[in-house]
């Protein structure tokens, strides 16, 4: 059986909201650990300016807190960092992956498309949350579906089912992670919106820099487009993604 813990690891401040979270998930099963997406990791606290960025940090807002880091959250648990067998990373942006350094013997899973772009240059990404050179092990395109996505079955040290499931724009290997958790199916949207009001109001001021973060906005507007069927047509799916702070609240 598996226990999901939510863990909000970052905290950024914006103009369209002062507490913007990063909504990361550990799945326990059995005395393994399995992190879906890192948040801000101890040695982007410890040298931020080093690893990030001075700009970047200011641009972003980030408020950094060593407390909140993903290991630190997980020993208040009472959990082995060590036990960390597999971090699944739903794109490469640094606020999702500086925690990957504090465990350097986990596998990294992500898709194909992101780890391609990623080494291709593309400004957006900041090399040092892979500069621990970790196991790396993508995934192409599938012919599996998943209510109406492609899924990819991600191969991890535990029972329950996972799927990286395609949702590009944000950037152009952007996916979400579907979890089937004792029998309930979640998907965790990563930063397919910044915040839910973006579904339901697509005038909401941060469709701006939904927009400005994208690298391909029509596909982002396209995977928009794709969570409000899903969510129409599954409501018993839990849906949610990182940034959004209400959301979070909800499982805490």
């Amino acid at each position: 059986m598996a226990e999901l813990f939510h863990l909000n690891c970052v905290r950024i401040v914006s103009p369209y909201r002062e507490n913007v979270c990063g909504h990361c998930l550990l799945i326990r099963e059995g005395n393994r650990l399995v992190l879906v997406d890192t948040g801000i990791g101890l040695a982007d606290i410890r040298h931020a300016e080093e690893r990030i960025g001075k700009e970047l940090i200011e641009m972003v807002g980030y408020r950094f807190d060593e407390k909140q880091t993903a290991i630190r959250q997980m020993e208040h648990l009472g959990f082995n960092p060590d036990d960390v067998s597999d971090c699944i990373i739903s794109h490469l942006d640094n606020d999702h992956t500086g925690g990957l350094a504090d465990f350097p013997n986990a596998t990294v899973h992500v898709g194909k498309e992101e780890y391609d772009y990623y080494l291709s240059g593309n400004p957006r990404y900041l090399k040092t949350s892979l500069s621990h050179n970790p196991f790396i092990k993508t995934y192409g395109t599938s012919d599996t579906q998943w209510f109406g996505f492609e899924a990819r079955k991600v191969s991890v040290a535990i029972d329950t089912e996972v799927f990286l499931i395609p949702m590009f724009g944000h950037t152009l290997g952007h996916c979400g992670v579907a979890i089937k958790a004792n029998g309930q199916w979640i998907l965790y949207t990563a930063d397919a919106y910044y915040l839910r009001e973006e579904l339901d109001h697509p005038d909401h001021p941060v469709n701006e820099l939904a927009e400005a973060r994208a690298d391909d906005n029509y596909l982002r507007k396209l995977t928009l487009d794709k969570i409000r069927k899903l969510i129409t047509l599954h409501p018993e799916i839990e849906v949610f993604g990182y940034h959004d702070i209400n959301e979070f609240e909800k499982y805490i």
